[in-house]
């Protein structure tokens, strides 16, 4: 089993949808751009949050058994995806890479 590393590549905020549809939350999200976690073995990192963990899951598994080139090449490195939170309001784009 590889490891997986998880960086934090950019955060969005559509403030228009959250006025016309969000109830208001007091705390949302925590990660901040360039910020990385460890999946060792495939494992859920420390820190991270669940929604976007299910978000990933699939992707970080795979690539720590050693799988790779998603949908026939979509990534430059194949042993690598672009995974966004499930978050419609304020979606954070993760990118993961197998690391030995």
């Amino acid at each position: 089993m590889k490891n997986c590393r998880i960086t934090v590549v950019r955060k969005a905020e559509y403030r228009d949808l959250m006025s016309e549809y969000e109830n208001p939350l007091e705390h949302a999200c925590d990660v901040t751009e360039g910020q990385v976690f460890l999946s060792e073995g495939g494992g859920k990192p420390e820190g991270l949050c669940e929604s976007a963990w299910e978000s990933m899951r699939p992707f970080v598994e795979a690539l720590c058994r050693g799988e790779g080139n998603f949908f026939d090449g979509w990534m430059k490195n194949p042993y690598s995806a672009m995974i966004s939170c499930n978050d419609g309001f304020r979606p954070v784009s993760f990118y993961i890479e197998a690391v030995d």
